[in-house]
């Protein structure tokens, strides 16, 4: 069975490679999930993740994690994990946020309903 070499990402690196708002680009891959790397301004739409979790890591900046009841406030160096099935809505308010996103492969960012954030394949 043949492995691959490991090796390292630099995160300021790949975000410096690119601009575009709430379109994740993917940066590692382990066990059938991807690691994806956001830049997000304003507010996202509610959406749901009905079979995975989403794990969310602030890099830079201020996000606003709303649910249903309650809003949660995380800042650089802070992570969420929303639980599958759980509506959610990031917001970055204030200024732009780089995030670090963990999803099971394959996984929409949109949830369990297309709209416009949600990636067209090519």
């Amino acid at each position: 069975m043949a492995s691959e070499t490991p090796s390292k990402v630099n995160l300021a690196d790949k975000f410096a490679g690119f601009s575009e708002h709430w379109a994740p680009r993917l940066a590692a891959r382990y066990n059938g999930n991807e690691v994806r790397l956001a830049k997000v301004d304003g507010e996202f739409h509610w959406h749901k993740h009905d079979d995975t979790d989403e794990l969310f890591l602030v890099v830079e900046g201020a996000l606003e994690m709303e649910f249903r009841d309650r809003t949660e406030h995380l800042s650089a160096g802070e992570l969420i994990v929303v639980p599958r099935g759980v509506e959610h809505r990031p917001c970055a308010r204030q200024c732009e946020v780089k995030l670090v996103i963990m999803d099971a492969e394959g996984t929409a960012n949109t949830g369990d309903e297309a709209t416009a954030f949600t990636p067209i394949e090519v």
